[in-house]
């Protein structure tokens, strides 16, 4: 049985890529001297907007960090308003049965911060853990966790959109779940993490309220 539970944001609670994309370009680009590409823009990501803003914006990487976030709280609300149909009742629903939830992301501090305000979800979660300029750190936060309130590997779960958060859960000893209801099931998902791959938040949510 599960004793917390831990979600990833960008991709599993919302569909937040769009926004980190467009407030990049708009951000970073005048540091990089040209357009940003949105491949250009993806290929850094696992990087917190710092880690980001670095490689793209180079010795103005600060300057670049203050705009980013300006323009990802400014695009917030049109582009981004709500979280995926579903996810804020199923969070609801787990913290009533008592379970802890978290979050750990690959974003950093500030603008996963103006996420979940603009959501009014920050009280849903026990602790939220961020990014990394320098690498990934999922693994690393897991395993603390995992320290921090004795919890066996088996007693918890993280759920995840993509094949790193399958790697970094597998890496750490976890249980992930992968959330494929923005892109669907794809072949990718299911030879990483075979029969734990939902297209549906409804499935998700059974899944876990069967093993809290």
């Amino acid at each position: 049985m599960f004793r917390m539970i831990g979600f990833d944001l960008d991709g599993t609670l919302a569909d937040t890529l769009p926004l980190c994309i467009q407030a990049f370009g708009l951000a970073l680009s005048p540091y990089a001297g040209h357009t940003l590409s949105e491949e250009e823009i993806t290929a850094t990501f696992g990087l917190d907007e710092v880690g980001i803003s670095k490689i793209l914006a180079g010795d103005q990487w600060e300057a670049g960090v203050a705009d980013y976030c300006r323009e990802y709280r400014r695009l917030h609300p049109q582009l981004v308003p709500d979280l995926f149909p579903g996810i804020r009742d199923l969070l609801l629903t787990l913290k009533d049965r008592g379970i802890p939830l978290v979050l750990v992301t690959g974003k950093g501090t500030p603008t996963c911060t103006i996420s979940l305000e603009e959501w009014g979800i920050s009280h849903l979660f026990h602790e939220v853990l961020c990014g990394s300029d320098v690498a990934p750190n999922k693994v690393d936060h897991l395993r603390y966790l995992l320290d921090k309130y004795q919890l066996a590997p088996e007693e918890f779960c993280y759920i995840g959109d993509t094949p790193t958060d399958v790697d970094a859960c597998h890496q750490a000893g976890v249980t992930c779940l992968s959330a494929a209801w923005q892109d669907g099931v794809t072949e990718t998902l299911e030879q990483r993490n075979p029969g734990k791959v939902f297209a549906r938040v409804a499935d998700c949510g059974a899944y876990l309220l069967c093993n809290t």
